[in-house]
């Protein structure tokens, strides 16, 4: 599980992370206790909820020897696509921030 900070004017609102769940992966969306759940491509469950001013996100991977790496490859971008939109901040930003939690 990954929590990741929203940038300033991204509201941590259920619906607004719902509909861009829905823009990057076109499949049906489960809700379960107020978690977001569906799958996609490389990924067999993708899970997504707010816990306060933050979002949470569980990805379960498929077994990589059985897919394509077209598959794999189209998956990782839009799973990077949904979380630059849901949190505001770009990969290297959400690593760089990651880099300054671990020191703190």
């Amino acid at each position: 599980m990954q929590v990741y900070k929203l940038k300033r004017g991204y509201k941590p609102d259920s619906g607004r992370i719902y509909s861009i769940l829905d823009d990057c992966f076109p499949t049906e969306i489960k809700c379960e206790d107020d978690k977001f759940v569906t799958s996609y491509g490389a990924l067999t469950k993708i899970e997504v909820w707010m816990e306060g001013k933050k979002m949470a996100v569980d990805t379960e991977s498929a077994d990589e020897s059985e897919l394509d790496d077209e598959l794999i490859l189209d998956t990782n971008k839009r799973f990077r696509d949904f979380l630059y939109q849901a949190t505001g901040y770009t990969a290297k930003e959400r690593v760089k921030m990651a880099k300054k939690e671990v020191q703190d």
